[in-house]
């Protein structure tokens, strides 16, 4: 587990770091409060893998797409989704069964049966003391006892 504090400023550093720890090919499940910089970090990260255009959320769509000229970079968002059946009916074991650069998934928790053994877990919080984040990055399975 590794954490790290850092101003919003720096995301793009952070970004490039986190990628250079664990490397593309991943899937990355971000959680955190709202507001914390969860798809501020996902648009960093896919600018560092390449992709042209701006990552938004995709809060209503669910799944975004991005090319790159390595591959696809999906961006996930299961907020509204209630179940992982609804998730199941959308496709999105397919996103996780392909071929792809990165997969990124905000709000995780509903489909966490879908994640790889090798997820990499992305943890966003506010610190207490002011503008800053605090980001914990741990891999595999969460354990929910």
């Amino acid at each position: 587990m590794e954490t790290m504090l850092f101003a919003l400023a720096e995301v793009p550093a952070v970004a490039r770091q986190v990628l250079h720890t664990v490397g593309t090919g991943r899937v990355f499940a971000l959680s955190g409060d709202l507001g914390a910089g969860k798809t501020t970090l996902v648009a960093a990260m896919c600018r560092q893998l390449g992709v042209d255009e701006a990552a938004t959320s995709p809060t209503f769509s669910i799944v975004n797409s991005y090319a790159t000229p390595a591959g696809p970079v999906y961006h996930l968002d299961c907020y509204r989704l209630e179940s992982i059946h609804e998730a199941l009916d959308a496709g999105l074991e397919d996103v996780f069964n392909g071929e792809s650069v990165a997969v990124f998934v905000e709000w995780p928790a509903v489909i966490e049966p879908l994640l790889p053994p090798d997820v990499v877990h992305l943890h966003l919080a506010h610190h207490p003391g002011g503008h800053a984040r605090i980001l914990t990055l741990s891999t595999g399975h969460l354990s929910h006892s």
